[in-house]
């Protein structure tokens, strides 16, 4: 359940929640290395001393952004492997998470970009990564790849396909589609991005992965040639 479902918050709870959404608007408008704590817990109406109650550091509360303030992604792969065999099939499902993707990417790529610019910062972040464990940007890729390989068991996906190569190339296409829009800024000019709306992206992102994924599929679907 996202934040602005649940129940009204109060006391530590609500401060520990400004926190998160003054980090999340920081972070967004002047990027993560130009964002301090002093700035964070003013824009959150409380002292650095409350920050620090709730959040270790300014890393810590990144992470925390991540996981709590931006677009349902992480949940929606790690409930992906369980949901093989659905009635909606790999289309509506990879649809689903191919929308869930970009959006994702695109709020967050003006929060991490500064990652890239700072060595010690970049540092820093896998080292908190490391300490809350099993969380890092390869999960997008493993938990696809492990939906796959749990459709092809089923026989809805091809037995010759990999897995991880096929969720490569799908969180790619949206890793990328989340550069152009942010890149053009609403002023792409016509046919950069094609097909305009993200859903229809979805749609055919997906019937085009597909083509390959599915069983049967031939050297002239997009198959492989398993003769």
């Amino acid at each position: 359940m996202s934040h602005d479902a649940a129940a009204p918050l109060s006391g530590g709870a609500l401060t520990r929640s400004r926190i998160l959404d003054a980090a999340a608007a920081l972070m967004t408008g002047v990027g993560l290395t130009r964002t301090t704590t002093k700035q964070i817990a003013k824009e959150a109406g409380c002292s650095e001393a409350a920050l620090y109650k709730h959040f270790r550091n300014k890393e810590e509360i990144f992470v925390r952004v991540l996981h709590e303030r931006v677009p349902r992604f992480s949940e929606a792969l790690a409930e992906l492997p369980d949901r093989a065999g659905d009635e909606r099939g790999p289309a509506g499902l990879l649809q689903e998470v191919t929308l869930a993707a970009v959006r994702f990417y695109r709020r967050t790529f003006p929060i991490a970009a500064s990652l890239f610019a700072s060595p010690e910062l970049l540092a820093t972040h896998r080292r908190k990564l490391d300490e809350l464990g099993s969380v890092g940007p390869q999960n997008a890729s493993q938990q696809l790849a492990a939906y796959l390989e749990a459709e092809q068991k089923l026989g809805r996906i091809a037995s010759a396909v990999d897995p991880r190569a096929a969720a490569n190339l799908l969180i790619g296409a949206c890793f990328h589609r989340a550069f152009l829009d942010l890149f053009f800024d609403g002023e792409a000019p016509a046919d950069a991005l094609c097909p305009a709306s993200e859903e229809e992206f979805a749609a055919e992102t997906v019937r085009a992965l597909l083509g390959g994924l599915m069983p049967g599929a031939g050297p002239g679907r997009g198959g492989r040639d398993r003769s």
